[in-house]
């Protein structure tokens, strides 16, 4: 993990008519990072995702990623920039397979327009050779590749999330935002899941934000951790600190 800030939040501030989702939120993400986002349900952990990568407008408040205010960037121009994510409510095409899913996300690298891929003229021929080659390598890392031609919709939760977590790597990001992956995963595969996100950091040179409810993988495998509640951000810092803030235990546990 170097010192060099890969994406900076500063006053986000986001509400919903009368209700501040995300109040007032800064914080900063070194590169090569695991940098949790935790927080009782509500807290507005989905939220700062939604605003950092251009889903919902912020009414104060920037974000920079290395160094570039990207606060106005639309969904697809952030995506390019090299930030990727997957979703709290899984958002795959469930009539498509796996692989099909997945190389849809790898077209966004693509040089060949419509006209070369409805008349098969160079490169596209080339370029799709290699998209389902590389998607089928990523479905191989999730574990899913005996399972390339199976739609989306037959998968099991557990197995979406992992579907999902490829097509995030298909786009070939710098920066990846985990929201919940651990969701509908029985122990055993949470346990997996800790060593895979170590493992994708380290072969795909990532910095990773994750969102997650299971506090223990938390705990264990990120670098840095913010704490929110009802929009707030009430702790910062290393996962010690973090786990015995007076704050923290209240805004889980009650005073």
């Amino acid at each position: 993990m170097s010192d060099e800030v890969v994406l900076e939040v500063r006053n986000l501030t986001c509400r919903f008519g009368g209700l501040y989702a995300v109040d007032n939120v800064s914080f900063q993400v070194r590169r090569g990072e695991i940098f949790g986002l935790i927080g009782p349900n509500g807290a507005g952990k989905t939220t700062v995702f939604n605003l950092i990568t251009g889903m919902t407008p912020p009414m104060h408040g920037e974000v920079f990623y290395k160094g570039v205010n990207i606060t106005s960037k639309r969904p697809h121009e952030i995506a390019m920039l090299g930030i990727a994510r997957t979703f709290q409510n899984i958002r795959l095409f469930g009539a498509l397979t796996a692989l099909e899913n997945v190389m849809i996300a790898r077209h966004i690298h693509t040089r060949s327009g419509m006209i070369e891929g409805v008349f098969g003229l160079p490169p596209a021929p080339q370029e799709e050779r290699a998209i389902r080659q590389r998607a089928m390598e990523l479905l191989e890392l999730v574990g899913l590749a005996d399972s390339a031609e199976m739609q989306a919709r037959n998968f099991s939760y557990g197995d979406q999330r992992r579907l999902e977590i490829a097509r995030a790597l298909a786009l070939e990001p710098e920066l990846l935002l985990l929201d919940e992956p651990a969701a509908g995963m029985n122990q055993n595969e949470k346990s997996a899941l800790s060593a895979f996100i170590r493992r994708v950091r380290e072969q795909f040179n990532l910095t990773i934000v994750l969102i997650e409810h299971y506090v223990p993988l938390v705990m264990g495998l990120c670098d840095r951790i913010a704490v929110l509640n009802f929009g707030q951000l009430i702790a910062l810092g290393a996962p010690e600190k973090v786990q015995n803030d007076p704050a923290v235990i209240e805004a889980y546990l009650g005073d």
